[in-house]
């Protein structure tokens, strides 16, 4: 039995991806061997030495210890796409509320109550409200991922046109996008022809403060920014002189913080991206099935800190080993096999990053599971070596 524990709750629709028959599942579930999560804080979790996997039911994971876990060799997976028709329709939602005031025109008409004649002052003071519409102005789309394609091909169809920013676009969402949906080739060239901007990457530290004081220099004035990722993405002090000098008119967040919400002309939204019932339906069973297959047949997708690494389990012994991805690794594997006289069936290793993983299938392990595990354990770069299925 495979003990999975849930630091949230998690949507009962994800839950029954992992069968009573092979997994223990529950909050008090004692030395799990994976953690499903949402947004609990695990910067501070001690991690039993049990725990070999942990998903992340959403997309970011700046809650989790990545680096802590690479170390220990414990896959941290998120779910790519279950949220993303949710975030993309309060994206689309908020281009209206930055343009037609929407928000504003509701907090004053609320400010009429109990006052007389409220028809005719909505009459007369509905000019204060004005705003553009926005068929034919130009969005620019910074990431070009799940969100940041359905975002792009919805502009599109409604009109917009839209011109995209990834300098790490996928095979997949390359084939995904519009027709209609232009590419830049910098993110300065971007910023300067957009009447709306909206923001779709992960924060990292290439990213963190993107929106800065250089960038906002190449902006055309009178932009909406929208910024449905994450607050960090923004240098909020050169947003606020970026604000005071015109260049931004409005900025709609799902990220507030005390210095946003001092500034004017901010709509800030309490990180509502994600908060439907679907989204969190999907993201479980997305991290559900991803746990599912990591637990049961060693194979990894959708991982921060360790590649996708998959093959089909034909019912022979499985070992995985999780390792830097260094020079001569898989040589040090392999010998360690060959000194055992046993006979690989077969192999694959993929590598991301600094780290590396490999699957090993072979016809038996002939009893000697334990001696195999220190062997790998002790090649210097091995960070976890793992008998997932016994022959």
């Amino acid at each position: 039995m495979y003990r999975v524990k849930t630091l949230n709750e998690i949507s009962e629709k994800g839950l029954v991806k992992l069968p009573a028959k092979d997994f223990i599942v529950g909050k008090d579930v004692e030395d799990p061997e994976g953690i499903i999560v949402r947004s609990a804080e695990m910067k501070d979790y001690a991690f039993p030495e049990s725990l070999l996997g942990i998903a992340r039911a959403g997309i970011g994971v700046n809650n989790i210890p990545i680096d802590k876990c690479s170390e220990e060799g414990i896959v941290v997976f998120n779910t790519p796409g279950a949220n993303a028709n949710a975030v993309k329709e309060l994206v689309l939602t908020a281009l209206f509320l930055s343009s037609r005031k929407i928000v504003e025109g509701i907090h004053w008409t609320k400010s009429l109550q109990g006052t007389e004649n409220i028809e005719k002052q909505v009459e007369s003071g509905k000019k204060q409200f004005v705003g553009p519409e926005i068929i034919g102005k130009t969005l620019g789309v910074f990431g070009l991922g799940a969100i940041g394609v359905l975002v792009a091909n919805a502009a599109a169809a409604l009109g917009m046109k839209v011109i995209g920013y990834d300098p790490f676009l996928s095979v997949h969402s390359a084939w995904s996008i519009s027709s209609q949906v232009e590419l830049a080739d910098s993110k300065e060239t971007l910023v300067g022809q957009c009447d709306y901007i909206t923001m779709h990457m992960p924060l990292n530290d290439a990213t963190r403060n993107m929106f800065n004081t250089e960038l906002f220099g190449y902006m055309k004035k009178g932009c909406r920014l929208l910024n449905f990722s994450r607050g960090e993405l923004v240098d909020n002090a050169a947003l606020k002189a970026a604000m005071d000098e015109g260049v931004v008119a409005k900025y709609i967040t799902d990220f507030p913080n005390a210095e946003v919400l001092e500034m004017e002309n901010v709509i800030a939204i309490p990180h509502l991206g994600a908060s439907t019932p679907e989204s969190e339906e999907n993201c479980a069973e997305m991290a559900a099935i991803e746990m599912k297959a990591f637990l049961k047949y060693g194979t990894i997708r959708n991982s921060v800190n360790f590649p996708n690494c998959e093959a089909m389990y034909t019912g022979k012994a499985r070992i995985t080993i999780a390792h830097k991805n260094v020079p001569n690794m898989i040589g040090s594997i392999t010998t360690v096999f060959a000194k055992e006289n046993l006979n690989i069936d077969n192999m694959i290793n993929k590598a991301k990053g600094t780290m590396a993983y490999t699957i090993v299938d072979l016809d038996s392990l002939c009893g000697k599971n334990q001696a195999i595990l220190d062997d790998l354990n002790a090649i210097e770069g091995v960070v976890r070596a793992r008998i997932v299925r016994e022959k």
